[in-house]
């Protein structure tokens, strides 16, 4: 499997009834949005990581990955994501915000746009 594309929903006044997708095993891609959050449903027995790549360096320092810790059973919501820390530099996937999954069993994600 490649990484996939997950495609902003627009949350509304009048409510949500967002869609949920598995979690890839290879990873997921989106645009990069500073109204965007990325919702990660684990229903797996063991927690898991979200790691969202970083692709900032400043005077030859680069910025860790963004490592969130979803405990089973529970959800995390995840972001904003802004370009210039976020977006990837170069290749066929340049201008996406990567992430990835320590394990994918059970677990949803849906990636919101809040504003």
């Amino acid at each position: 499997m490649a990484r996939t594309s997950l495609t902003p929903q627009q949350v509304v006044t009048t409510g949500l009834e967002a869609n949920y997708t598995a979690a890839n095993v290879d990873g997921h891609m989106f645009p990069p949005g500073t109204n965007r959050m990325l919702h990660v449903k684990n229903g797996g027995g063991t927690s898991i990581n979200v790691t969202v790549q970083a692709e900032y360096t400043r005077d030859g320092l680069a910025l860790p990955d963004r490592v969130v810790a979803v405990p089973n059973g529970e959800e995390r919501f995840i972001g904003p994501f802004d370009r210039e820390t976020y977006a990837q530099r170069s290749g066929a996937d340049r201008g996406k915000v990567y992430v990835d999954f320590s394990a994918v069993t059970s677990v949803t994600v849906a990636l919101l746009d809040v504003g």
